[in-house]
């Protein structure tokens, strides 16, 4: 399958996950829009690497993965954490901000 293919699914997906976040407004929807975005990256890294031939690439996803998997426990923690305390999850309410 030619790189193309790959780089114009990636960019389809990122392109999902930003318009996720720009327009939805739940901290759920949110947070998976950024793991879209995520992953997004990386499959052009892998499609490089496997172009170029190295390995750097999949180090490089390796480490997405890492950092993807600490912002999920910490993500979801907050996002419970902020459900238990304000009942709600919309992130346009001003009054989240204020304590």
């Amino acid at each position: 399958m030619a790189l193309g293919y790959y780089f114009a699914l990636s960019a389809l997906l990122f392109s999902i996950g930003l318009i996720g976040v720009m327009v939805r407004r739940n901290a759920i929807v949110l947070f998976m829009c950024v793991e879209l975005m995520l992953n997004a990256v990386n499959l052009t890294l892998v499609a490089a690497a496997n172009l170029w031939g190295g390995p750097d690439g999949q180090v490089f996803v390796f480490f997405v993965i890492v950092v993807a998997a600490a912002e999920a426990v910490v993500g979801l923690a907050l996002i419970i954490n902020l459900y238990y305390r304000r009942g709600t999850l919309d992130v346009d309410i001003p009054q989240l901000l204020k304590h």
